[in-house]
């Protein structure tokens, strides 16, 4: 036999390896019924190239939004329809209150920053508007979510920051990215990884381990989460309004496993409970804090993660990192404190709880983050109080802070004050892991199991005593 050439033998040795030739597989894959090509988040990005389309220079940002206009004014029209730009929404999902419309951010109050009302100056640096106007399209900051270049960022005020070059911030805009989103939904609750335990500034540059979607597929968040007109679907347990919900199975389908055990779980288990072991991979998440301290002049200390657990602003704190989920049932509709409502009295005030339970075949175990905190309550109305915080960090005064919050809430302030214990679940649905990271069965179905099924409503290990559709439970 004639020997060949060394450059061919290579390129026939390199085709071989490319294409599988000479491969033996026990069963050849049936190829799919339509493969649409994929495309990358990053991919997705690109947009109709704006540099030509907009010049400058704009002597404030409401003109670079009037330009904007001149082609998207039916897309501003959409905007101004939206929870983003309301901070306020229909909220189907909250029980006795299925059929309001105007529930958001005003009505709502957390164990965090305790209620944009009386301190909106510092939220507004959030907001996707120009300063602190919910009004006249011009106000629409079309580049918090679009710009790529030119420095975009907001300060505390809700403009441009300085510095930020708005034409090059203009020309650069294009399909929202994880930056975009993240710059706020990453830093809630006052810095990275606060209050959302799953979203934080590690999945700016995630790997797969980290979280499989946005690091191992390259998925941008608009991905899941956009919907139509600008509307950005998402359900959150301890945020009122909703514009539509994203579950797994819309991309995954409702038997995505190879065993049909596994796929037998999915009436019962969420499919976060298993594929998020943990969450606060990246960055720890602030699990407890406790707003009675503050004020106090306490020597600052740092844990084992290098956070403070004290501030004089905000108080003491409890940070943890690599965190197990706490596990429940939840039906979509949710428990929810808004502001107004009376507190428990004789113990811990839920703010925000998933509804279900083992008996409600419509409830699933999902995973959550449980935050705990203690706030300011009117010691004699029994109520949880709005302060102004932002006051508050300048003179330290609580009575004063809790009466100048109460009167920009519409609250009835009896001049009497008490700290009280709360807790606020929040959902964990990101921090997703390749699926050979994912939980195993003794994980759960052992002694030491990870999940507590008699709190759950179980007799006990639901693979000895039956699981909860079995007529013997």
């Amino acid at each position: 036999m004639k020997k060949l050439p060394v450059m061919v033998t290579a390129l026939l040795l390199a085709l071989i390896f490319l294409t599988g030739c000479g491969a033996t597989p026990e069963k050849e894959a049936a190829p799919p019924a339509k493969e649409e090509p994929q495309e990358t988040g990053a991919e997705k990005t690109a947009s109709v190239d704006h540099s030509q389309l907009v010049t400058g220079p704009f002597e404030k940002p409401q003109d670079v939004t009037a330009k904007c206009i001149t082609c998207h004014e039916e897309q501003a029209e959409e905007v101004m329809a939206t929870i983003h730009w309301n901070w306020a929404g229909p909220t189907p999902n909250i029980v006795g209150h299925e059929n309001q419309t105007d529930l958001g951010k005003r009505n709502g109050i957390n164990n965090f920053c305790i209620s944009v009302v009386s301190n909106e100056v510092k939220c507004f640096q959030c907001h996707i508007g120009y300063g602190t106007e919910f009004e006249g399209k011009e106000n629409i900051d079309c580049l918090v979510c679009h710009a790529q270049e030119g420095g975009y960022k907001k300060d505390k005020k809700g403009m441009p920051a300085e510095g930020v070059d708005l034409v090059a911030a203009a020309q650069s805009v294009g399909r929202p990215t994880i930056k975009n989103c993240g710059t706020c939904h990453f830093y809630a609750g006052g810095g990275d990884a606060v209050k959302q335990g799953d979203l934080d500034s590690t999945l700016l540059n995630a790997t797969a381990e980290h979280d499989v979607h946005m690091g191992g597929n390259g998925l941008a968040c608009v991905d899941c989460h956009a919907g139509e007109n600008h509307k950005i679907k998402g359900t959150s347990i301890h945020i009122e309004p909703t514009e539509g919900s994203v579950k797994c199975e819309s991309c995954h389908g409702n038997a995505p496993h190879e065993m049909d055990k596994l796929n037998e779980h999915i009436d019962t288990v969420a499919c976060q409970t298993c594929h998020i072991p943990t969450f606060a991979k990246g960055q720890p998440t602030k699990m407890y804090w406790d707003w009675s301290t503050a004020g106090q002049d306490i020597e600052a200390e740092k844990d084992e993660y290098g956070k403070e657990t004290y501030s004089k602003k905000k108080g003491s704190f409890v940070w943890a990192k690599d965190v197990v989920p706490t596990y429940a049932w939840y039906n979509g509709k949710v428990e929810r404190y808004i502001v107004g409502d009376p507190i428990n009295p004789d113990g811990v005030t839920v703010l925000a709880k998933p509804v279900g339970s083992i008996d409600d075949p419509n409830a699933k175990i999902y995973p959550f983050k449980v935050m705990k905190g203690k706030q300011p309550a009117d010691a004699k109305n029994n109520i949880l109080l709005t302060p102004n915080v932002l006051g508050f960090w300048k003179h330290f005064d609580w009575d004063k802070a809790l009466a100048d919050g109460a009167a920009a809430s519409g609250l009835d302030y009896s001049g009497e004050y008490k700290f009280v214990e709360t807790e606020m679940y929040i959902g964990i649905n990101h921090e997703v892991v390749p699926k050979e990271n994912a939980l195993t069965c003794n994980d759960c179905h052992s002694e030491n199991g990870r999940i507590d099924f008699k709190a759950l409503g179980y007799e006990g290990d639901p693979m000895q005593v039956g699981s909860r559709f079995s007529k013997e439970k």
